[in-house]
């Protein structure tokens, strides 16, 4: 690219949204006078999720007219839900006092996935107080009620499995060719949950780009899986080369330190450009993420990472000839279902096989690396540290490292149901740098 054209990128993506959409109140005389009414809605994600569950369908509704600042998630250490529910009732409180207090409506609208209907239902049982403040709740693939919890209007929807599950007196919607977390983030599952809330259906259910092509992006950078905000670190942002995913300037175009729960931005961008987002810290590999442009405004960006020498990264074998990379995506890798299923491709090599993404393991997140730091890629079973853990597989693949500058790693999606997705990025060094790169769920 010719420097002139960099430079033009550099200073557009460093221009701020002149001006953000407002948020009109919700209440009770506006929907009577027909005027378009939009509850905030809070997303409650499941075990060892995050908001960024939920990312594409806060894109969907902000493109049928959701104002993205009443679209919110309420995350919580899921590992240890069970000790701590008292204290997620309670900033559920909090965060549903404050979405109304600012937009006059008269009540939010709550979604939640698998665990997280655990807690939500929970929730609306705990008293009518707190379920007067719930104008709909949607419950994905999670847990059957004898009754709507709390008495709220309820949208059950049902993925892959057993046929009979339901939540007695509610909507019931099953998508039985729809995996477990492809539930959350399809286009058919936002449809119906568009059409509960709205009482009509959605203009459109792709993600319109921004209006005048700037979007404002911000989110967190946590720890995985307890969403434990990142401390001690600084999240850096570069505009890349949409072809190789190579830096396109040496200085970041936003650079913030991080603290208390890890938030960052937002931060002005390109909607159809690419970002590489790094988080850099003393004594620690740095963590490059890569995403898709991200075509409209987004603040559930999460930047998951571990501490040094802990959780799953303490796993991972490292060294001066090797990339270690993460490939994750909002909807589960089939690798056992033939032309059902999905293809991956690294550096021109067909990685997913029955043995490491069957269909039944509902892997979303695939941990790719040098096993053993010997050169050598086995592909005939899945590493047991990784598969062992929930939604999360491993392989030995020998993915060859060079300075970042002469070479790339090459990744390709073959969707099932039709379409590609093609992500480059530097072979970044897996003894001083860690990758991951996340995939489109659509």
């Amino acid at each position: 690219m010719h420097t002139s054209r960099r430079r033009l990128l550099c200073l557009l993506a460093g221009v701020a949204l002149a001006a953000s959409l407002s948020v009109a109140p919700v209440t009770r005389a506006a929907e009577a006078a027909g005027t378009p009414t939009y509850r905030p809605v809070i997303f409650v994600h499941g075990s060892a999720g995050s908001a960024a569950q939920f990312q594409t369908q806060a894109k969907r509704l902000a493109s049928n007219g959701y104002p993205i600042d009443i679209i919110e998630a309420h995350e919580y250490d899921s590992p240890n839900v069970a000790m701590i529910l008292p204290q997620v009732y309670a900033g559920l409180d909090t965060r549903i006092a404050r979405l109304l207090a600012a937009t006059g409506a008269d009540a939010v609208d709550l979604v939640a996935h698998s665990l997280g209907t655990f807690v939500s239902q929970g929730y609306l049982a705990s008293s009518p107080a707190r379920a007067a403040r719930v104008a709909h709740y949607v419950n994905l693939d999670g847990r059957t009620a004898t009754a709507p919890p709390g008495g709220v209007p309820t949208l059950a929807i049902w993925g892959e499995g057993d046929p009979t599950r339901a939540v007695v007196g509610a909507t019931n919607v099953h998508l039985p060719e729809q995996s477990h977390t492809q539930t959350v983030s399809s286009p058919e599952s936002f449809g119906e949950m568009f059409g509960f809330l709205q009482g009509r259906p959605p203009r459109t259910t792709r993600i319109v780009p921004q209006l005048l092509g700037t979007a404002r992006v911000s989110g967190r950078a946590v720890l995985f899986p307890s969403n434990v905000g990142l401390t001690g670190a600084t999240v850096e942002v570069y505009p890349v080369h949409p072809l190789t995913g190579g830096r396109l300037t040496h200085r970041p175009a936003h650079r913030v330190p991080l603290a208390g729960d890890g938030a960052f931005g937002p931060f002005p961008v390109l909607a159809t450009a690419r970002y590489e987002f790094a988080i850099v810290r003393p004594g620690a590999a740095t963590h490059h993420f890569y995403f898709s442009p991200f075509l409209r405004s987004d603040s559930f960006l999460r930047l998951a990472t571990s501490l040094p020498g802990e959780g799953l990264s303490a796993l991972v074998d490292s060294s001066d000839r090797h990339t270690a990379l993460t490939i994750q995506r909002q909807k589960e890798w089939w690798g056992d279902q033939g032309d059902a299923g999905d293809r991956l491709w690294i550096n021109g090599r067909d990685v997913l096989n029955a043995a490491n993404t069957p269909r039944a393991k509902r892997t979303i997140a695939i941990f790719a690396f040098d096993d053993g730091s010997d050169g050598v890629t086995d592909l005939t079973a899945p590493l047991p540290e990784f598969f062992s853990q929930t939604f999360i597989t491993g392989m030995d693949l020998f993915i060859p490292a060079t300075p970042a500058h002469l070479g790339l790693v090459r990744i390709t999606v073959g969707q099932r149901g039709g379409g590609y997705q093609a992500i480059n990025v530097p072979n970044w060094r897996s003894s001083t740098d860690r990758v991951t790169v996340s995939v489109d769920d659509t």
